[in-house]
């Protein structure tokens, strides 16, 4: 199994919805690494760490 980087950017209804919260609690569950933060823009961005079977969960 190989360790992956991934760069998402999120866009449509994504800030106030709990998205940051439940791809938390998804990546911990998964146990994927990284962080979430909302854009200016509207969009969200994450970076995920992990293997990657895990990260496409």
């Amino acid at each position: 199994m190989s360790k992956q980087r991934v760069r998402l950017f999120v866009t449509g209804k994504v800030q106030g919805v709990f998205f940051r919260q439940t791809l938390k609690v998804m990546a911990k569950k998964n146990d994927v690494f990284g962080w979430v933060k909302d854009l200016k823009d509207g969009r969200v961005e994450a970076v995920l760490e992990g293997e990657g079977e895990k990260i496409n969960r």
